[in-house]
């Protein structure tokens, strides 16, 4: 008999019934009987009550031993009484009869429940993770985890896509996030970054003639926690193709998303989804603020956002508030609320109160009657300016249209934010479905928030629509890229593009973004010279590895689904990540710190 196990905890079944079998996991859980102490031996596979008897001389030593420890059993399979099957485990039929145990490692007194899901607090769960892993439902979504990226590299291989790794130790690049910065002990004062995305070594791999790549690739962004972005590290699908126009490269990732999701999206939910089938729709950035409040439409909910402007500029339409804002190049967005017209006084007023939380001065709304509209705005708008409303939002009676009003950008995101929470208030996103889209046509450039200046506003290696005669003669702020995101219930799974494969669009689309020749050189000479002696045509996509798994596992939170995350902090409460390093290696670093200078406390003096 093998030293520790015969079978695995979830593996025995009634007609291994009379057989002599070892088993080795953890104790999940005592249960004392009286007569009989029981003990639910937990591994990776499953679990397997196994039995004590009052009169057994290894009581002693069961009675003794603390949840979680290690211990192997040897014993007899029995099959359960009637009244003690439990068809809710797999192995609910038999237990095992203890007539043997070595204790392999004895646990001290866990700092977190294993067996209950009783929150812990992030702190706890992520210091002591590997316990945090052992409970069932984080198990499972590391393993759900696995089978999904293993059915990626299968939907990729099937469709002639080649693996290929890239480096990690590389070059900075302008990828929209701070870089990880690694010291050269060989080259003093000199770094290596961690890659953002593989970007320039999966263009370089098409101009190098490998046709189709992919990789699950790790990435690395000195960004800050959220719930569905992990700071520190990411994993994604990232491919590249040859000789491609934007609907090849569609058509080539619908099916393996599709499939994907068709596969695992049963796995935390009653009823297998509704899941979007290729061809995903296509919405433009442009219609995608305007009808949607976000370039990350959520198409769960069916209502849609219509601009209003022109019913508010009608000279007989007199509400001063949404004028003035209109007249200094403010936009009027209005959201349909269907059959709401019935709804208390207080359903109105609690959604005025949110958007006051927000900062907005409200969101004023006309409910449609019979007769004439009402609400705080109705008097203002007439009969004739009412029709058009109606005519505009496809409202019936019955139904309440809310309004914002501000400039282009404020009231796209208020507008957006407002689309969701009526949808949610009436209940009308569907809640078993996972509805993809592609946003397209996005700006190559944006104004930078922060200098002013012209920057690029997505993947700077994009080629611009219309080339560089868009580029040597349009507005900046005017010029699109064959750039898109796709999308899934609300969440940006990845970015592609077409990308550039000229060099005199390189030179320009960079120097538009306030980049030199020479440094353009200096910093992307790799491409530049692959560009010079023969590019394709190429593009691609890098849907997010974690996210996928979050929207499958129905979790609100990305750490959920990581195996070893770090904490909002960018800290690893595990391993003590990051940490001071010993003078003697800064030095060898050729590194010199200059550390901020500790807060003074508040009346409290500070020694020089």
């Amino acid at each position: 008999m093998h030293a520790y196990r015969t079978h695995t905890c979830g593996q025995l079944r009634i007609d291994h019934a009379g057989q002599q079998v070892r088993l080795s996991g953890w104790i999940h859980r005592k249960r004392d009987h009286g007569q009989l102490l029981f003990i639910d031996l937990r591994d990776h596979y499953g679990l397997t009550q196994c039995v004590v008897d009052v009169s057994s001389p290894i009581l002693a030593r069961v009675e003794t031993l603390r949840v979680e420890s290690v211990v192997t059993v040897t014993g007899t399979v029995v099959a359960r009484s009637a009244d003690t099957i439990n068809d809710k485990l797999p192995t609910g039929r038999i237990e095992l009869k203890i007539e043997d145990l070595v204790v392999q490692s004895a646990a001290e007194q866990v700092p977190l429940q294993v067996n209950a899901d009783a929150d812990a607090g992030e702190d706890v769960r992520l210091r002591y993770r590997f316990l945090d892993l052992r409970r069932d439902k984080m198990h499972q979504n590391i393993l759900l985890r696995s089978h999904v990226i293993a059915s990626l590299r299968r939907r990729m291989l099937e469709q002639n896509f080649v693996e290929y790794q890239t480096p990690i130790l590389t070059a900075s690049s302008p990828e929209g996030a701070r870089d990880f910065l690694v010291p050269s002990r060989m080259h003093p004062g000199e770094f290596y970054a961690l890659p953002q995305a593989p970007q320039q070594f999966k263009q370089l791999l098409m101009m190098a003639g490998f046709d189709r790549y992919f990789q699950i690739a790790p990435c690395f962004r000195d960004e800050d926690s959220r719930a569905d972005r992990s700071p520190g590290e990411f994993y994604q699908l990232d491919f590249e193709m040859s000789f491609v126009t934007q609907e090849d490269v569609f058509a080539a990732i619908e099916p393996v998303l599709h499939g994907v999701f068709e596969e695992f999206g049963g796995f935390r939910r009653p009823a297998h989804p509704a899941i979007t089938k290729p061809p995903f729709p296509r919405i433009t950035y442009a219609d995608a603020l305007l009808k949607y409040g976000s370039d990350k439409p959520d198409l769960r909910n069916p209502l849609v956002i219509t601009d209003v402007t022109a019913v508010f500029r009608r000279p007989d339409v007199e509400f001063r508030a949404f004028r003035q804002v209109i007249d200094k190049g403010g936009v009027v967005r209005a959201i349909r609320a269907p059959q709401v017209a019935d709804r208390p006084r207080s359903f109105f007023d609690k959604l005025n109160d949110w958007a006051r939380g927000l900062g907005a001065p409200g969101l004023g709304y006309i409910v449609f009657e019979a007769g004439a509209g009402k609400g705080p705005i109705a008097k203002f708008v007439p009969e004739a300016a009412q029709g058009e409303l109606r005519d505009l939002i496809g409202a019936q009676d019955g139904d309440a249209v809310f309004f914002v009003c501000d400039q282009p950008a404020p009231a796209a995101k208020l507008a957006g934010q407002a689309r969701n929470r009526i949808g949610d208030e009436l209940g009308l996103c569907e809640q078993n479905a996972f509805r993809f889209c592609w946003v397209v046509d996005f700006p190559m450039y944006e104004i930078n928030e922060e200098t002013g200046k012209i920057d690029f506003s997505h993947n700077p290696f994009s080629m611009p629509q219309g080339g560089l005669k868009a580029l040597e003669t349009m507005d900046p702020l005017d010029i699109k890229a064959y750039q898109y995101d796709i999308v899934c219930n609300g969440i940006e799974l990845s970015s592609g593009a077409i990308r550039n494969h000229l060099p005199a669009v390189m030179y320009k689309a960079f120097a538009i973004a306030g980049y030199r020749a020479d440094i353009l050189e200096a910093r992307f000479g790799g491409m530049l010279s692959a560009m010079k002696l023969g590019a394709p045509p190429h593009g691609g996509s890098a849907p997010g590895v974690d996210r996928m798994v979050m929207l499958l596992a129905d979790e609100p939170n990305i750490r959920e689904v990581i195996v070893f995350p770090l904490n909002q902090q960018a800290q690893d409460l595990l391993m003590q990540a990051p940490a001071p390093v010993t003078p003697e290696r800064l030095k060898e670093l050729h590194i010199r710190l200059d550390l901020p200078k500790p807060r003074k406390p508040s009346g409290t003096a500070v020694e020089s």
